[in-house]
């Protein structure tokens, strides 16, 4: 056993390619909120959370520098609005069946709809720039594992 004691995952990230775009779907869409905006001067740090969850926020990373050369921005930017890169999100909800007929009305790109998973209910959209991000409903389950209690 490691000699490291984690009490939490504080910030997930997910690349964008265009942060101002990404804010507006994010909050106005999907309804988080702004952690940070920060101009950190190498890059616009740009955070978002689950209202009242401020443990945990999403980065909302711009393809490119500072972490990217210009080629493998490129790269990335073509993967990502593929759906290629990866990168996903899960939310959770009290309803799910509401909360896909409530996105569903705003236009939001819906990947499948709402269906009953061992899990829970939950269905699929995709963000504007090709990330997957799952939103479900999820069964009492105090362990927090998909594959039931204790496990």
């Amino acid at each position: 056993m490691l000699g490291v004691m984690y009490n939490a995952i504080t910030r997930s990230q997910i690349f964008v390619l265009d942060q101002d775009e990404a804010l507006d779907y994010y909050t106005n869409i999907l309804g988080l909120e702004v952690a940070d905006d920060l101009d950190l001067g190498f890059m616009r740090w740009l955070t978002v959370r689950v209202p009242g969850d401020p443990g945990r926020e999403i980065l909302l990373e711009l393809v490119g520098g500072p972490a990217m050369d210009v080629g493998t921005a490129e790269a990335a930017r073509d993967l990502l609005t593929k759906g290629a890169m990866g990168g996903w999100l899960c939310l959770s909800t009290d309803d799910a069946q509401k909360t896909f007929d409530e996105l569903s009305g705003r236009g939001v790109d819906i990947t499948d709809g709402p269906a009953q998973k061992p899990y829970g209910i939950d269905f699929g959209i995709r963000d504007p720039f090709g990330n997957a991000i799952r939103i479900g409903e999820l069964f009492d389950n105090p362990k927090g594992s998909i594959n039931g209690p204790g496990v």
